[in-house]
């Protein structure tokens, strides 16, 4: 109804582009665009050459305009304002699918922002009993609410969140069981005497390195800065230590030795 009332209010001289484009809610432009297109033209002139749209003109430029915010294409419209209603039936038929595919699109991608969002404020987008039965009875789902105060703001708790977003308990299971194996090699060195500096050590490190990359890109710089939290924080020291005596410090040096090889100097590595 309201094209039709926008349309019957055309006086009968018609309107200029300016009144025209009014009453339809484009621009101007749009207009000479159409125009240019031979979309719609207007069907009369003014005695000094300006473009005068009638009550039919105006009703096929809301047409077009109707056609547009459903998403057709300019080169479809002309088309749609031609052809057999049979014919202009199944083009819309098919525009109503693609947008319903749009339609599933978007809401996958609400769905992967919604996820993205939790796990920035969450770290683990996993159950308290998920948490529990993958990571040990002895995890506290209250350390990555502790992670993200500290580490909230940087780059890395970003790309840390982007990773969990994308994680299911499956992947966590794959992660902690790597996790694992390499602290038992870890452990095993250690009791074996493995000198940190020597090539298996460096190897181990590496592989420790590849561990942290699992959450966030960590550089050997990054590694070092990672390795000495292992001797001065309690917490990660009861942890190393208790995988093998011992391991904390040997850690460190392991990772120190690794960062060597690879061109960085444990004494002025920083957090880059």
């Amino acid at each position: 109804m309201t094209h039709v009332r926008a349309a019957g209010a055309v006086p009968p001289d018609g309107l200029t582009v300016g009144g025209a484009a009014s009453a339809v809610g484009v621009t101007v432009r749009t207009l000479h665009h159409w125009d240019e297109l031979g979309l719609a033209s207007p069907s009369r002139r003014t005695t000094g050459g300006h473009r005068l749209y009638d009550a039919a003109d105006v009703t096929r430029l809301h047409r077009i305009r109707l056609y547009r915010e459903l998403g057709v294409p300019l080169s479809d419209v002309a088309a749609l304002l031609d052809a057999p209603a049979e014919h202009a039936e199944e083009s819309l038929l098919r525009q109503r699918d693609q947008v319903r595919d749009r339609i599933r699109h978007l809401e996958r991608s609400a769905e992967a922002l919604d996820r993205l969002i939790e796990a920035r404020r969450s770290g683990v987008l996993l159950t308290p009993e998920e948490q529990a039965k993958i990571f040990g009875a002895d995890w506290q789902p209250a350390w990555t609410a502790e992670a993200r105060e500290r580490w909230g703001d940087t780059a890395q708790w970003a790309q840390y969140a982007e990773r969990a977003a994308d994680r299911g308990p499956e992947d966590y299971r794959r992660i902690v069981a790597d996790l694992e194996v390499l602290h038992a090699d870890l452990g095993a060195a250690v009791r074996e005497g493995v000198p940190p500096d020597g090539a298996r050590a460096r190897a181990l490190a590496e592989r420790h390195r590849a561990s942290v990359g699992a959450y966030f890109d960590c550089t050997h710089s990054m590694h070092v800065c990672l390795g000495r939290t292992y001797v001065t924080d309690p917490g990660y020291r009861s942890f190393y230590d208790g995988i093998a005596p011992g391991l904390a410090g040997w850690l460190r040096d392991a990772v120190d030795a690794n960062a060597r090889a690879h061109g960085v100097d444990p004494e002025t590595a920083t957090w880059t």
